[in-house]
């Protein structure tokens, strides 16, 4: 395959596979398509996530190699420990979920766009709903003032994107909901595409291939009894 593939409309047509990705750019595999609670399931269980602009049509990436945190390996950085013991926020998961991806999806870096367009955020909202998309809250004084979403499947945590408005803000919330996935017994949290922040934190990167054998394991892996994903962190 030289060119993305096309996905026809309907939701129950199949990617192509992810080893068809292309190179330039990195991990484009398809186009088109839908955004429907099905499709998104079967391209998160397949390594396959979108990501396009409002002047695109849906693009479909699957980039090699993939950033991963091993949930157990979390490293929190010198410099957070302190203010962990004596931050000043309260964190929740899935207090307000359609706050957080409205304020993820706000262009940042001086950047006039985003990727988290109109149509993206109605489909995280379902895929909510259906009790497969979730957020993390960081509140200060009331405010929302940082967090992140994501998607969890099986045992794995796909991270979507964060935000944070105050100081160590989305830091507090991701230490503190990467250790309570260590009590719920999750393995993995994609992090899509390496970055220095998340290298922090024991972020590290797995050929695509070895990615796909560990979807293969750990979504297929039913979520422990005591998860409850309305609740409070600190």
């Amino acid at each position: 395959m030289t060119a993305p593939y096309w996905l026809p409309s309907d939701p129950k047509s199949a990617f192509p596979d992810v080893s068809l990705s292309l190179r330039d750019p990195d991990g484009l595999l398809a186009v088109g398509g839908d955004l429907t609670v099905e499709r998104l399931l079967t391209a998160y269980r397949s390594g396959i996530f979108p990501w396009y602009s409002d002047d695109q049509p849906i693009l479909w990436w699957s980039p090699d190699p993939r950033s991963v945190l091993l949930v157990d390996e979390l490293h929190i950085p010198k410099s957070l420990k302190k203010t962990l013991r004596h931050h000043p926020f309260k964190v929740t998961l899935d207090h307000d979920f359609e706050q957080v991806i409205h304020a993820c999806s706000q262009p940042r870096n001086g950047s006039p766009g985003t990727w988290i367009t109109d149509e993206m955020q109605q489909a995280y909202l379902r895929l909510h709903h259906a009790g497969k998309a979730h957020s993390v809250e960081c509140w200060h004084n009331g405010a929302l003032v940082g967090g992140l979403y994501g998607v969890a499947l099986g045992k794995v945590f796909f991270g979507e994107s964060m935000f944070s408005r105050t100081t160590d803000a989305s830091k507090i919330a991701f230490v503190l909901f990467v250790q309570q996935l260590q009590k719920w017994h999750f393995h993995l949290i994609d992090c899509q595409i390496q970055s220095a922040h998340l290298d922090r934190f024991g972020a590290t990167s797995v050929n695509r291939s070895r990615f796909v054998e560990l979807l293969s394991v750990y979504c297929e892996q039913p979520t422990s009894d005591d998860v409850i994903w309305y609740s409070v962190l600190c």
